[in-house]
């Protein structure tokens, strides 16, 4: 079926679609991963996204059980040079195709993505719109201007759990309450939570908007603050709960104090809750092959990532840089001076490189051990 893609300034493209049919909106990003689609489209961290893949020839292993980051796709739409209608990999369950009709998912393809790139480079991430049902630029660019912005809004409160729950590799597996830690949840990738546990960590999932309070009544060991989707200024609540935390974690002894890491949003949440300031990149970081710096080694790491927003370094006190984006400069990591508290603006779950950046959850584990010793 035939279908166009519309940008808010007014390029437009036509394709084919696959997957669902219909009308979707959203804010249009691109990535730049060669594989992991799968992972993409499963990623909290994409909601409100139409997604651009840089990687030409998408398709071609399916879909397989074992590789969601999250029980459903989260992007609103998703744009290919070419959909390949056969795929074959053992692990393989379904066609894209077939998924993305069960998850209301559209696609198009047959598109100049090169174009939509340079184009999103050059003006800047913006709206767009892809429909199957509609061809009028006008009605559609209408649709856009009255669609909400990805500014200033809480898109944590529609990917986040619903009540506190236990992970486990092995659900059947006894877990130990000796090393939990509490995952406030933004929009938690599933690798995240296995790594946690690959390190012998027992992650305790709590939805978004849980208070301080409730937290600390779970005794947990350390606190992990996740990944996810939007602007973080949007998430007031959980930069107030933040806040409370740091100042507990002050209170304490810092050479034992409650260990705190955060990635990805959870990163920007905490540079907002230390009382810095964020703000929003040009088109963003997605990718599962940007290069950082790690300023303690000099050592240039490969990362995967996924944020449209950054934190403004000269706005914080009593923080170290610990990483650097090579492509653009910007923060991608830092450490309290005093405390236990760190953050990566990275994905060190994803294993770009291919594990270029793992060590951090060995260090937040490092960490937890030494907390729950001197207990």
């Amino acid at each position: 079926m035939k279908a166009i893609v519309l940008l808010e300034d007014g390029l437009m493209f036509s394709g084919n679609s696959f997957g669902y049919e219909g009308e979707t909106i959203g804010e249009v990003v691109f990535n730049t991963s060669h594989t992991g689609y799968q992972e993409i489209l499963t990623d909290p961290s994409y909601k409100g996204q139409i997604v651009t893949m840089t990687y030409p020839h998408i398709g071609n292993y399916g879909i397989n059980s074992e590789d969601m980051e999250s029980e459903s796709p989260h992007v609103s739409g998703f744009i290919v040079k070419e959909y390949s209608k056969i795929y074959s990999n053992w692990r393989a369950d379904k066609s894209l195709d077939k998924y993305f009709k069960e998850n209301h998912i559209i696609g198009i393809e047959g598109v100049d993505t090169r174009c939509i790139v340079k184009h999103i480079r050059e003006k800047g991430a913006m709206k767009g719109i892809i429909s199957t049902v509609n061809d009028k630029k006008e009605l559609l660019l209408r649709k856009l201007k009255s669609a909400p912005d990805i500014v200033g809004r809480d898109l944590v409160k529609e990917v986040t759990c619903q009540k506190v729950h236990k992970f486990s590799q092995f659900p059947n597996f006894p877990v130990s309450q000796f090393l939990s830690v509490v995952v406030m949840d933004f929009g938690v990738k599933t690798n995240i939570l296995r790594s946690l546990c690959n390190v012998n960590l027992n992650p305790v999932v709590v939805p978004a908007n849980t208070s301080f309070e409730k937290i600390l009544s779970l005794k947990p060991k350390g606190i992990l603050l996740s990944n996810g989707p939007g602007d973080p200024e949007g998430v007031t609540y959980a930069i107030e709960t933040v806040k409370k935390l740091i100042s507990d974690i002050g209170h304490r002894t810092s050479d034992i104090g409650l260990p705190l890491f955060g990635i990805c949003l959870g990163h920007q949440i905490l540079g907002l809750a230390m009382g810095g300031k964020t703000y929003k990149l040009k088109f963003g970081h997605h990718g599962s092959n940007q290069p950082i710096k790690n300023l303690k080694t000099s050592r240039i790491e490969i990362s995967a990532e996924n944020h449209n927003f950054a934190v403004d370094l000269k706005t914080l006190d009593d923080v170290i840089p610990t990483y650097m984006n090579l492509n653009d400069g910007t923060l991608e990591g830092m450490e309290h001076k005093k405390l236990p508290v760190f953050s990566v603006q990275f994905h060190p779950e994803a294993s770009p490189g291919p594990h270029d950046t793992g060590y951090l959850f060995e260090k937040f584990a490092g960490m937890v051990k030494k907390y729950a010793k001197k207990k």
